[in-house]
């Protein structure tokens, strides 16, 4: 299957809302309204400078098979940027056809081009098929970190102090 990756604009907002409203599906969360995720993605689409893109769109045909969610960090103590991989999520009509492995060659092939020294991301413990795909890529595990949130009720505790 032929996938084509590129960062998303304002035009791709309803693509952008379809991956995400099934992303909560399969992960079992409140369904989104298909409405509401694609006037957030629009927003959020039409808020991000073109310095630090934030959604990859993969596509497989006309059809949107998956995204990848990235932040650009600045620098910590090796004085390199980092990106940041907060989400990549596959349609499940498009698993295991190259389409995660074209999203992350893309994000690579993006953090080359601009001086940009690692990809950090995430996942569920759980999630054996995720942990089995970053290891095929070649992602070491590293336990310095320890993930940590906090939360509406914690951020709203913290600002009023």
């Amino acid at each position: 299957m032929a996938v084509d990756v590129r960062w998303a604009t304002t035009e791709d907002a309803e693509a952008l809302a379809t991956v995400l409203c099934e992303m909560a599906a399969h992960y079992r969360q409140s369904p989104l309204d298909h409405g509401r995720a694609t006037a957030a993605a629009r927003r959020w689409l039409g808020d991000e400078s073109p310095a630090y893109p934030h959604f990859a769109l993969a596509f497989a045909g006309r059809e949107v098979a998956g995204f990848a969610s990235v932040a650009i960090a600045h620098p910590g103590i090796d004085l390199e940027r980092l990106m940041f991989l907060k989400d990549l999520f596959v349609r499940d009509s498009a698993r295991n056809k190259g389409v995660g492995q074209a999203l992350v060659s893309f994000l690579a092939g993006h953090c080359l081009d601009k001086g940009i020294g690692r990809i950090d991301l995430t996942t569920e413990d759980w999630n054996e098929g995720a942990l089995r795909f970053y290891a095929r890529l070649g992602a070491e595990r590293h336990g310095q970190k320890i993930f940590l949130r906090l939360s509406k009720p914690a951020l709203a505790r913290i600002a009023r102090a």
